[in-house]
């Protein structure tokens, strides 16, 4: 049997993992960042907590989600979480050995004054997404032209304080052989806090050109997963409007996410985006297709979702 609370935690650092045989999932590997999920966990339930991981292009392993927490540095509060869950979970001087300081990469660089060619490429790349130079500014968007980022925008995510608690990069290359390229560091965050109102309705989507597109208290994922603190604090914030505009591929997370928060007595709206993410759509396009959109009802979510079995 497979240890669901389990998955959901893993899938909380690394990402949603892909289901694949023998109770396993396969996820992005974060030692080597490889393009196609080779970092197999397995989670089938046993009474020794021993639940093998490997990639098959690194050769990184181990035989607990302890010790992949542990090389790739996670936070206390999912060891924490770890302990309920498996056994063998100290918790003794787990603050002390996990606990770093997030840092933008020394190669970075902002767009101010900046006029070598790299800059330029990025700059062009930026125009294509429909990223203005005020978008730049506000979010403190910079690019890398060497080192693990080369050649990649870099976007950052700051608390409510204005601290750094995460970045995710962007290649620019034309055809890239790593599209995205992310801190070895947890998920678990509130992205973008710095700027979301918690007494306006919020719209959750999946990256940050679709939250720059969308340009009103739009919070993205990185991905397809909402976090637990991000969760937490949606069901305990005053905000009462809630739009989902996940990606058509996603549409059973995004269901997912209705329930859990319409079970909470949230108001919720599920934007259906035909095809076409924000950022491809546009502000305006976008705003008019969420003025079409009614508050989910449980009947219509139960429609909704059998419609995908």
């Amino acid at each position: 049997m497979v240890n669901e609370l389990l998955v959901n935690l893993v899938n909380s650092v690394l990402g949603a993992g892909k289901r694949t045989a023998r109770g396993n999932q396969s996820y992005t590997c974060p030692f080597c960042h490889h393009h196609k999920p080779k970092l197999e966990v397995n989670f089938t339930e046993n009474k020794d907590g021993i639940n093998q991981w490997a990639c098959w292009t690194c050769s990184k392993k181990g035989k607990s989600i302890k010790s992949l927490f542990n090389q790739i540095k996670v936070d206390a509060n999912h060891f924490h979480e770890l302990s309920k869950l498996v056994k063998n979970v100290s918790l003794h001087n787990i603050g002390e050995s996990t606990s770093t300081t997030l840092e933008l990469p020394k190669e970075f660089k902002t767009f101010t004054n900046s006029k070598d060619i790299v800059a330029r490429h990025a700059w062009s790349y930026l125009k294509k997404r429909n990223v203005t130079q005020q978008d730049i500014l506000k979010y403190n968007i910079g690019y890398c032209n060497s080192g693990q980022y080369n050649n990649m925008i870099v976007i950052p995510s700051y608390d409510s304080t204005g601290k750094l608690n995460y970045f995710t990069a962007r290649s620019f290359e034309p055809n890239p052989y790593t599209k995205y390229r992310n801190p070895e560091t947890s998920r678990d965050i509130i992205p973008l806090e710095l700027f979301i109102n918690w007494d306006l309705p919020i719209i959750l989507c999946e990256g940050p050109f679709d939250a720059m597109a969308i340009k009103r208290n739009a919070v993205p994922l990185f991905g397809k997963n909402i976090q637990p603190s991000l969760m937490k604090k949606l069901v305990e914030s005053k905000v009462q409007k809630i739009y989902i505009a996940l990606d058509n591929d996603a549409i059973k997370q995004a269901l997912r996410f209705c329930e859990q928060l319409l079970d909470v007595g949230k108001e919720v709206y599920l934007v259906e985006l035909q095809g076409k993410d924000p950022s491809e759509l546009g502000f305006e396009n976008f705003t008019k297709l969420i003025q079409t959109v009614s508050p989910l009802t449980q009947y219509k979510l139960m429609e909704k979702k059998l419609s995908t079995i």
